[in-house]
């Protein structure tokens, strides 16, 4: 790609960044625990982090515990959700009921909502016609997220509200919306994979499969695919509101805007590096380590030599810490236990333990990391690879489908409720100059 040529308006733009940074770099140094209103100037700037402003009962993300999902743990939910016959992992229609209405259902309960994801899964033809008309290199977020922008001509809530509804009604042209999204999005998912990477052999969906199962069926991937695609998918479901795609997707439909445009936005935040990429970047790495050692598996003493030479080089160790856990990610010890039961001489998933071993010791001692434990991404790529998964642009898609249980029964509620649209007061830097001065701001009386 050529080098685009600075234009006076673009270098003056950088002379002003840059005499800025120091402005908020002192702020965040010297000013950050000062108080403005209920949140200090340190969280103002670092993206309102810790700050209880956000409301939802699908899931709560304990710095301890890790996730819940309607109060009861990974292994809880996993435990008392209904079992797809001759599999370890619950239907994830089941889970989309519970998340919805915090009740485990019945197996015939379960299996209505098997059937009314199968009454809704098909796909609009015009969708798959967008998709075709895109470049092959387009990376498989873009496709999905248009895909589903594309569907928003569908809405039943855009419809409904266009003729005109009561409020107290919104929730149900959202739950309509959302489910066909839910139902449709793994057929979409599959058939972007097809297209891309496997020659647009295309595989017809199997009515008689449950989601999870009719997934691995038009991936192509043989069992006990099946049983990571329901493990998965109900892994990264939700993760409270306040990540990118959670909190996106809840900020644009707080707009009343109807789940697809919300959804797709949510999906362009998934998609970035600090977010839903993460997993292919682990992976990565861990192939990496795997060349650098000769392709054998590394002694503890070789690898912590290793972990230290890459931290002191200024890298990180992708995979572990986390925004908000303490303690390892239990939907990394949920894929950890798959991996034991199912591959437990592959050599990749060897390595990770390996570092599952060393690397928090290692942390620890460098001082520099709040969690040395391990998140969630640091498991998840080495599955999807085992299996023939190895394109890794499109393991993010994988996570998208799954995110998509949890923010859509989020912003179902959302509506249910009439929670506001989002609307946070900005300040100025000038002004938290100010504040930091004065020693802090009081909150407006009255």
């Amino acid at each position: 790609m050529n080098e685009p040529k600075k234009t006076s308006l673009k270098l003056k733009l950088q002379e002003k960044i840059e005499a800025f940074r120091p402005r908020i770099t002192k702020l965040n140094k010297e000013f950050g625990n000062v108080q403005i209103d209920t949140v200090n100037i340190g969280q103002a700037i670092g993206g309102a982090r810790d700050v209880r402003c956000l409301v939802t009962d699908i899931s709560y993300l304990d710095p301890q515990e890790g996730i819940r999902f309607r109060g009861k743990t990974i292994p809880e939910t996993f435990a008392a959700l209904p079992k797809v016959p001759g599999s370890d992992y619950p239907f994830v229609e089941g889970f989309w009921y519970f998340l919805l209405t915090g009740e485990v259902p019945t197996l015939a309960q379960t299996l209505e909502v098997v059937q009314d994801f199968r009454a809704r899964s098909q796909v609009p033809q015009y969708v798959f016609d967008v998709l075709r008309a895109m470049p092959r290199d387009t990376h498989p977020m873009t496709m999905l997220s248009t895909a589903v922008l594309a569907m928003q001509r569908e809405s039943k809530f855009a419809h409904r509200y266009a003729e005109g509804m009561k409020k107290n009604d919104y929730w149900d042209p959202m739950y309509e919306d959302s489910t066909d999204l839910v139902a449709r999005l793994p057929v979409i998912a599959a058939y972007i994979y097809r297209m891309k990477y496997k020659g647009d052999i295309q595989i017809a969906p199997n009515p008689e499969l449950d989601m999870g199962g009719n997934f691995a069926h038009m991936m192509g991937i043989a069992r006990p695919y099946d049983d990571v695609a329901r493990m998965y998918f109900i892994l990264h479901s939700d993760h409270e509101s306040g990540n990118v795609s959670a909190h996106t997707t809840h900020l644009v439909a707080s707009a009343l805007s109807d789940a697809y445009y919300s959804f797709s936005a949510g999906l362009n935040g998934l998609a970035g590096p600090l977010h839903g990429l993460a997993n292919q970047e682990v992976l990565s790495w861990v192939q990496g380590v795997m060349k650098k050692m000769g392709g054998k598996l590394p002694s503890d003493e070789e690898l912590e030599k290793f972990l230290w030479d890459t931290l002191n080089s200024g890298q990180v160790v992708p995979g572990y810490g986390h925004a908000v856990l303490r303690k390892t990610d239990p939907r990394y010890t949920s894929q950890m236990e798959f991996c034991q039961k199912y591959l437990p001489d592959y050599p990749m998933f060897k390595l990770v333990n390996a570092i599952y071993r060393v690397a928090p010791k290692v942390l620890t001692a460098h001082g520099k990391t709040k969690n040395p434990w391990p998140n969630v991404d640091a498991q998840s790529g080495v599955i999807q690879y085992y299996y023939g998964l190895t394109e890794y642009d499109f393991y993010t898609v994988l996570f998208g489908v799954g995110r998509a249980l949890g923010v859509l029964a989020n912003i179902t509620w959302d509506r249910g409720l009439g929670y506001a649209i989002e609307r946070p007061k900005s300040v100025t830097t000038e002004m938290l100059e100010k504040w930091a001065l004065e020693g802090g701001r009081k909150p407006a009386a009255g």
